[in-house]
């Protein structure tokens, strides 16, 4: 306190005990009981030597076992200290870990440019977790790391889930569920940064499937990596990494690519249930795939979908929104059209632009989407309706135009398949009577007509080396002397011998080879009744020729190829209209015949309404092969049908189910699209014309008698009378009967 004269007064310290003078009178109290004397501490008992070696050995043991804990817990993280620092050191920029493909990707363009169909590994661009759909990033980490955003790499937790899970379902504590987090998966797919060597691994997926492999060094080696990454990226860098690195079923590496893909649209923009089929396809991309069972992978998003709902990532509104509308894919992914054509576009390029491109590579072709779903389920319409149920025979269709441009192909019932045994180029069978038509092309090239007359009778040829060769007519009898448009439209077999023996069967067979065949053609007067093998590819080629008007077709399917990027492309079509094999008025009249067989010969099941066609029918030996093959004036269309071990068809000719196949084929092909008349000549412009032989004794060439063999160079002629072209065909001969027959023969005798 202050003193006077602004001095303080003398600090004088409070007395802790009073004094005795200050002290009051105590007050009267109660008696008080006798303190009790302090209790002794009790002395320790006396330990036996037994139990004094038992509590110093529990005690060395301890200090034992907790010196060498923390000893070795010491070394353990200086070791993956090291470790994460050593790889730490190695990472670089996250950019550049996007691209996770070892191969390059093949894009196919149809005719208008649209995507049809992809090979190899697409890649659709660089993404981020920052521009993804937030349902896309949150469907990731609801399925495969809720905890991402918390942990550092590593979660004890979830792997000490797994190994419960694992354990209760009777596998290995590791085997199964892994427990691992996006960060592990991430070091999973960049395979802890050790680079593919074809000498330690000898293909691509032997290299993957080390990498991805499980077990407890592989999981050993991922904490390091893990907590690498974790240090060096931010928990987003990661999750990009992961959303371009991961496969997600149809060769799309990276959610860019099977958005694309499956959805037709940029991972930026799906909605809630496609951002969840894809972030199921992770589980297991080929099993989930909706191009493989679409039903499975909407089942599979259900339950992701539920995931984000549970963890808050979708409100009740969005979850029952997206629950009730499951994604579906887009058209050009639920078509998959043109499997078989695009391996057979794929085959007609180098290896190095294709199979084992490091490049992204876009190929444009004439595929018409159109027309190939047309001849799809033309097919399936067929054999639904009039094959018998669980039949295995196999059917094959290539539709192209004049050009030889292909316009579609199915190379088998199984039609939504890749990398499949294409029947259509690859199955090398008997052409029939489906190679007919290039015999009397030859003919009609050297000036015969139409209506020029053979006969149609018994023929029997001496083979060099084979002896006598007689051919049957198919169902047997004869119909004498015929027309040669006849003779075709009919199949008549001893006819076509005949035509082939007069003009020489190295001239047809030439022509045929001109026209595409490439394989060798049989020796012998039995090459004019399609004893020789051919694919359907290159008899549909053949026939394009023939619509052309005369010329010879190379089919081709690609236009154009490019890498994705560049302007200009590395090379064209491989393909087109080649040299003139016959004249065009030869092409003109061989069509309007081929047309009599449509209109009134063995293709009548083919017969378009209101719209001209032409075609020709094909049956091989015990009817192993059934072909027909024809056109209309905008595309030619070839139809093959057989078992593929071999095995003769029951009760099927060309002029059965392949015709009718063909006829529904062409009926979706040209509806709707102009009427346009087929490029055949008129009868008017050889019927009726003066006969450039008149008066002359002989036809240029041998002339023999009916029922002589007919040696090659010969011409037609009736019962010894030369035939000359032009005018109305004879009436045909119908065959005798039994009775007429011994009737006959009873005269002869009396």
């Amino acid at each position: 306190m202050a003193g006077t004269g602004g001095r303080r007064g003398p600090l004088v310290a409070d007395k802790r005990y009073p004094s005795k003078a200050a002290a009051k009178p105590k007050a009267k109290s109660a008696p008080t009981r006798k303190a009790k004397p302090p209790r002794k501490p009790r002395s320790p008992r006396p330990r036996g030597p037994i139990s004094g070696f038992i509590l110093g050995l529990f005690s060395l043991i301890w200090r034992i076992i907790w010196g060498f804990t923390w000893r070795s817990g010491a070394v353990v993280v200086l070791i993956l200290g090291l470790a994460t620092f050593y790889f730490y050191a190695q990472l670089p920029d996250y950019t550049a870990l996007l691209d996770g493909r070892n191969r390059g990707s093949v894009t196919l363009l149809d005719e208008n440019g649209k995507v049809f169909a992809w090979r190899g590994e697409t890649f659709g661009g660089q993404t981020t977790a920052g521009s993804v759909s937030p349902f896309l990033k949150n469907a990731v980490v609801a399925t495969e790391d809720r905890r991402f955003y918390r942990h550092f790499g590593v979660s004890p937790r979830g792997i000490a889930s797994a190994i419960k899970i694992n354990l209760s379902e009777g596998r290995g504590p590791l085997s199964g569920n892994g427990g691992s987090t996006i960060t592990q998966q991430v070091a999973k797919l960049l395979c802890l940064g050790v680079p593919y060597d074809q000498k330690q691994w000898k293909t691509e997926a032997e290299y993957e499937n080390d990498c991805r492999s499980g077990g407890i060094t592989r999981k050993i080696k991922e904490i390091p990596y893990a907590l690498a990454m974790e240090v060096k990226y931010s928990k987003d860098e990661i999750l990009t990494i992961y959303l371009n690195r991961a496969y997600l079923g149809a060769g799309a590496r990276g959610f860019e690519a099977a958005a694309q893909r499956y959805f037709g649209i940029s991972a930026a923009n799906v909605n809630a249930q496609q951002a969840a089929m894809l972030a199921g396809l992770l589980k297991a991309p080929s099993t989930y795939a909706p191009t493989t069972n679409l039903k499975r992978s909407q089942e599979r998003a259900g339950m992701v979908l539920a995931l984000m709902h549970d963890q808050g990532f979708l409100t009740d509104a969005e979850w029952q929104k997206a629950r009730a509308n499951p994604a579906t894919l887009s058209e050009a992914a639920q078509a998959r059209a043109g499997g078989y054509f695009a391996d057979w576009v794929m085959d007609s390029i180098p290896d190095f632009l294709s199979k084992d491109t490091t490049e992204d590579v876009v190929i444009r072709t004439t595929l018409d989407q159109r027309i190939q779903t047309a001849a799809e389920e033309a097919l399936k319409e067929i054999f639904e309706t009039k094959v018998r149920a669980g039949s295995t025979a196999e059917a094959a269709i290539v539709v192209m135009s004049a050009d030889g441009a292909v316009r579609a192909m199915v190379g088998g019932r199984a039609s939504k398949v890749s990398g499949a045994f294409n029947r259509a180029t690859q199955a090398r069978r008997q052409t029939g009577s489906t190679f007919k038509p290039f015999v009397y092309a030859v003919a009609l090239d050297m000036g015969w007509t139409p209506d020029t007359i053979v006969e149609d009778a018994p023929l029997t040829i001496s083979v060099p080396g084979s002896g006598p060769w007689t051919p049957k007519n198919y169902g047997g009898g004869y119909l004498g002397p015929i027309p040669l448009w006849m003779a075709l439209a009919k199949s008549i077999n001893t006819a076509t011998v005949r035509v082939g023996q007069a003009v020489g069967f190295d001239a047809v067979r030439r022509a045929a080879t001109d026209f595409g065949f490439a394989s060798k053609l049989a020796e012998g007067p039995a090459v004019v009744l399609g004893v020789s093998e051919s694919t359907l590819l290159e008899m549909t080629g053949a026939f394009a020729g023939i619509l052309n008007g005369g010329s010879s077709v190379r089919p081709y399917g690609l236009t154009d190829l490019r890498l994705r990027g560049d302007k200009e492309p590395l090379f064209g079509a491989g393909g087109g209209m080649g040299e003139r094999v016959i004249s065009e008025k030869a092409a003109r009249e061989l069509i309007w015949m081929m047309h009599q067989g449509v209109e009134q010969g063995t293709g009548q099941r083919a017969k378009l309404e209101g719209r001209e066609a032409a075609g020709k029918t094909g049956t091989t030996q015990a009817a192993r092969d059934a072909w027909f093959i024809g056109f209309t004036a905008d595309y030619v269309a070839g139809v093959w049908m057989g078992y593929d071990n071999n095995k003769p068809l029951t009760g099927v000719t060309g002029g059965g189910l392949p015709a009718d196949i063909w006829h529904a084929v062409m009926t979706r092909v040209e509806a709707g699209q102009p009427v346009t008349p087929l490029p055949m000549a008129d009868p008017a412009e050889w019927r009726g014309q003066p006969d450039p032989y008149a008066g002359s004794n002989a036809y240029p060439g041998q002339v023999w008698s009916s029922g002589d063999p007919i040696p090659e160079g010969g011409v037609p002629v009736v019962n010894g009378q030369l035939i000359r072209p032009g005018g109305p065909a004879p009436e045909p001969q119908r065959p005798q009967s039994l009775g007429e027959a011994i009737d006959s023969l009873l005269r002869q005798l009396y």
